[in-house]
């Protein structure tokens, strides 16, 4: 790829300028000529004194059509350099076929708009990027054999090498050093908070090295004596990450790295949320409160998020708190100033007057939205007659097949085994199901099974029962020990003390579904299951498929809502757009312009629980009760 020199929006002092500082072992390991660099406390730009002013924006969170609209909005915000993470899992969805850097996935031309908008980058390449994101970023090939993650074993280290062979060399050419926008790279991601591995971590920065990275270094963990133990390294840059008390950060930083500037890799404004929790707000005042705290005596920040984006697809990671899974939803709209839909709030004019912005905003207040609307939700196929011919191969075994079996990442595994029960009542207990299950006999539900509900009662005849059992990946944690677990029926199934064995497995792989495999789920077989339910026009007790016709005379941004409906997924003209659940806390699916198209449009919804009677297509976001959350370390 040719060097393209880009415009820098970077404001420098002619009078101030000073020799890069020397490399040293305990000062800035930074090649000669790279932009940026550090001194008595300082961060120099080019030899010129720098803050550095960042915002998270992650191009998988956001569709290429809206990559230059985003970036343009924060430089507007008063920032002069754009931040992403890059997801491994993203780029390598499958072990046996190469990375992708195409279409969505062309980080390279991502960074080429962020350098032509005239703004810097910097890159968290990983491999772990933690981010709220499937796996913290991991591919679950990787994560589901026998090796230790993040660490120095060779198993691991090997994996990485290979994927950072394809990665790092397209990062390398687009530094500042050669004509590009790239100006700092970060090595690992918060390792303090997982392990202490000191070794691995340094494999890491070697890797980057090795592979062309010559451009600023650093390390970022949250601001404690365990965590910097665990994540810094001698001699590389070493960044906190916080939402609040940057006076107390600053100054445990300065006692341990006295020469360092202080930076802020991640400065948390707002918060995710959880499936089942409340839509989670930072206020304006505290946000930049904490921000002006940080930029104070020439300390650097990158606002995390300044714009959040989508979840998009089954992408969402998930936390566990007190041994219980907590799915992120599909937005990570996060409180950002810049909100999921790319709309201006109080926070982003807050923010930009706190930066001291003075060029005018370009961006409008808010993108163009289709007028609302309702539309008849119409039942085509039911649930277990379209899942039974879904089109992926059976898998027959003595125990339910795992996902990391099945090599399935995400979606879901429908099981089907037929154990005999004697007449009477009896127990039927999954002794590990991750995360979530129908449980069907004969083509009845009989409920719904997770690790902390893992038993149902099941009445047999003396005959042999048609079990079928429909199990949710919910998310992949993405934060601490449980990265990587296996999802699935993970333990065995039992009829009172006995164990169900011979049982088919068929992978559901909904996130690599085409168009054409949606079309045949639709159309597979009629809308009365063996069991016998609704015709395909009833609605509020159906599951399975159905689909709404959406006319669009000019695209442009909505916001979709299934009063009625339970949970589930849902598409537009073939893309999976997310996962919904009424048990909130989000309501809408921020629906972006660029997947519509003139004309009709198909919303197609696949229902778990009860499918109601309309989809809503609205011009406001829905995200749930909002509560006050403010991130603190003790």
């Amino acid at each position: 790829m040719s060097s393209i020199t880009y415009a820098s929006s970077v404001t420098e002092s002619p009078t101030t300028q000073l020799s890069a500082p020397q490399s040293t072992a305990d000062t800035a390991p930074v090649a000669v000529g790279a932009a940026l660099s550090w001194r008595d406390g300082r961060l120099y730009r080019g030899g010129v004194p720098h803050r550095m002013l960042s915002g998270a924006l992650h191009y998988f969170r956001v569709h290429p059509g809206l990559w230059q609209d985003r970036i343009r909005r924060i430089a507007d915000l008063g920032l002069n350099t754009v931040d992403t993470y890059v997801p491994w899992n993203f780029h390598q969805a499958h072990e046996d076929r190469p990375p992708r850097f195409d279409g969505w996935r062309d980080l390279e031309q991502f960074i080429h708009t962020v350098g032509e908008e005239g703004l810097d980058v910097v890159i968290r390449p990983g491999p772990y990027i933690c981010a709220e994101w499937s796996n913290g970023g991991l591919p679950s090939w990787l994560t589901g054999k026998d090796l230790a993650i993040r660490s120095s074993d060779p198993a691991f280290t090997s994996a990485v090498a290979h994927w950072f062979d394809q990665l790092i060399p397209r990062l390398a050419a687009l530094q500042a050093s050669r004509g590009g926008p790239v100006v700092a790279v970060q090595v690992e991601n918060e390792f303090g908070s997982y392990g202490d591995d000191h070794a691995y971590v340094r494999w890491c920065r070697e890797a980057l090295t090795e592979r062309g990275i010559d451009e600023l270094l650093f390390t970022a963990d949250g601001p404690t004596e365990l965590m910097l133990d665990g994540g810094s390294l001698p001699g590389t840059l070493t960044a906190a990450t916080l939402g609040s008390k940057p006076d107390a950060a600053r100054q445990l930083l300065a006692g341990r790295r006295p020469d360092e500037p202080f930076v802020v890799a991640e400065f948390w404004n707002g918060w995710f949320d959880h499936w089942g929790k409340r839509h989670h707000v930072r206020g304006v005042e505290s946000a930049v409160h904490t921000l002006r705290g940080i930029i104070a005596d020439h300390g650097s920040v990158s606002i995390y998020m300044a714009h959040g984006g989508t979840n998009f697809g089954l992408w969402a990671g998930a936390n566990e708190s007190g041994g219980r899974l907590e799915p992120v939803v599909t937005s990570y709209d996060s409180d950002a100033p810049i909100a999921e839909d790319g709309s201006l709030t109080p926070k982003f004019f807050a923010m930009r007057e706190a930066l001291g912005a003075q060029n005018p905003v370009r961006s409008p207040a808010r993108m163009p939205t289709l007028p609302p609307a309702s539309v008849p939700l119409v039942h085509h196929t039911d649930l277990l007659a379209a899942l039974r011919a879904a089109p992926a191969g059976t898998t027959t075994t003595p125990r339910p097949a795992s996902f990391e079996q099945l090599g399935l990442d995400a979606g879901m595994v429908l099981h089907t085994a037929h154990p005999r029960i004697p007449a009477g009542e009896h127990r039927l207990l999954f002794t590990d199901v991750r995360d979530r299950a129908l449980v069907f006999a004969d083509g009845v539900l009989l409920g719904v099974v997770d690790p902390h509900s893992p038993e149902l009662p099941v009445r047999g005849t003396g005959q042999d029962v048609r079990l079928e059992v429909l199990a949710e990946n919910l998310g992949r944690v993405n934060y601490g020990p449980g990265v990587g677990r296996h999802k699935g029926l993970l333990g065995p199934v039992l009829v009172d003390r006995r164990m169900v064995q011979g049982w088919q497995n068929v992978p559901l792989a909904f996130q690599d579904w085409s168009s054409a495999d949606l079309s045949d789920a639709l159309a597979t077989g009629s809308a009365t299951s063996s069991a016998g339910s609704a015709p395909a026009t009833a609605t509020g007790t159906s599951t399975g498929f159905a689909v709404a016709e959406v006319h669009v005379e000019t695209p442009a941004d909505t916001f979709l809502a299934l009063p009625g409906s339970g949970h589930g997924l849902v598409w537009v003209n073939g893309f999976l757009l997310g996962r919904h659940w009424d048990i909130g806390p989000q309501v809408t699916l921020y629906c972006p312009a660029p997947l519509l198209r003139t004309g009709t449009n198909t919303v197609t919804v696949l229902e778990l629980e009860r499918l109601g009677e309309t989809l809503e297509l609205r011009d406001r976001p829905e995200l749930g009760p909002p509560e006050e959350y403010v991130e603190e370390f003790d």
